[in-house]
């Protein structure tokens, strides 16, 4: 969700973004991001009407770069979470491995001590027969050698078991990490959309009708045809058609489909369904190929808008674009230049 604003009817001006993304650390913190204090939502304060619309639209842009930060941190956590788990695989076939080399010198071990320590040369100077003793003393290298061998492997290996749980663990603190992040993210998400809420509720009941048109209707004054142009691939396409197919759908921060989507998570549904993996935020996905100007925009191309990029949509010609705006309005149409354009990706 970001914040953008959209003419209504009447000329006036209001209406917000959806979430987006960014690469960047997972240690943003709820302050940095402008969170309020953990307590209960505040309740929301006496202004003007206009003066709410606007906050309500601030605190959606507030949000939404919670919500970039969130998705960041829940991406994270998953590919934390599947490594945690390769590694305890890996720790587990190791430690296999270190039982099955001790089990096997334990058995050499144990013969020896068996035949009273004797060393085994020495027996077979002791053997009457001098054929037998080259052949036994042959098979004794060979032995020496085996066993030798299998010490230095389980020296190996268990360093290298010692090194995984080490990796392992250092995984594990920074899974850990990374859930709090995603905790602390969504506490911050929840309370500015709360606040929200609170402003339009305090509207007049005509005022946050009309509010709630605007958001729940894209603009009824672009070209109602196919979407412009041929798309920039075969991809591109299905892309284009997942996007559409999305129309209506609720936006849902932190979701990326398929009954709900923030912006991002819109992106990165529609190009799956096309068999293309997108990253999950918008900052990212605004280098998941070759920039261009947006007067060379063709259907399929990702339009990532605002200097933060924030906020992503799908282009579809004829100047519009298909996105995910903010909690309350669904996927829908809008016009390319509903806020500051920063750039055009050709995935």
């Amino acid at each position: 969700m970001g914040s953008h604003r959209r003419r209504a009817s009447s000329g006036s001006v209001i209406g917000a973004g959806t979430a987006g993304t960014a690469v960047g650390v997972l240690s943003v913190t709820a302050a940095a991001l402008g969170a309020l204090p953990a307590a209960a939502a505040p309740a929301a304060p006496a202004a003007p009407h206009g003066d709410a619309r606007a906050e309500v639209d601030r605190l959606y842009q507030e949000a939404e770069k919670a919500t970039e930060s969130y998705d960041r941190a829940d991406e994270r956590a998953d590919a934390l979470r599947r490594e945690v788990h390769d590694r305890q695989d890996r720790i587990a076939r190791r430690q296999l491995r270190v039982n099955s080399l001790r089990d096997a010198l334990g058995s050499v071990a144990g013969a020896q001590y068996r035949s009273g320590g004797l060393d085994p040369a020495v027996a077979l100077l002791l053997s009457g027969d001098p054929a037998d003793y080259l052949d036994k003393a042959a098979v004794l290298d060979r032995i020496g050698a085996h066993q030798a061998e299998q010490l230095h492997d389980l020296r190996q290996s268990l360093r290298a078991l010692s090194q995984e749980r080490a990796e392992a663990g250092r995984a594990l603190a920074e899974l850990a990490r990374s859930r709090t992040a995603v905790a602390s993210h969504k506490r911050t998400v929840e309370r500015k959309l709360a606040r929200a809420r609170l402003l339009l509720n305090s509207l007049p009941p005509a005022d946050r009708a009309a509010y709630d048109r605007a958001a729940r209707l894209g603009r009824d004054d672009l070209p109602s045809g196919p979407d412009g142009g041929p798309a920039a691939s075969g991809r591109a396409a299905a892309a284009v058609a997942a996007a559409r197919s999305a129309l209506g759908r609720p936006y849902v921060w932190g979701a990326n489909g398929p009954s709900g989507f923030d912006c991002s998570g819109l992106m990165q549904w529609s190009y799956a369904q096309a068999g293309v993996h997108l990253p999950r935020t918008s900052q990212e996905q605004r280098f998941a190929g070759r920039r261009i100007p947006l007067s060379q925009a063709r259907p399929g191309d990702l339009v990532v808008y605002r200097s933060d990029a924030g906020h992503v949509a799908m282009y579809m010609g004829h100047g519009r674009v298909i996105h995910a705006p903010y909690p309350g309005a669904p996927v829908r149409y809008d016009p390319v230049d509903m806020m500051p354009v920063a750039s055009v990706t050709r995935v």
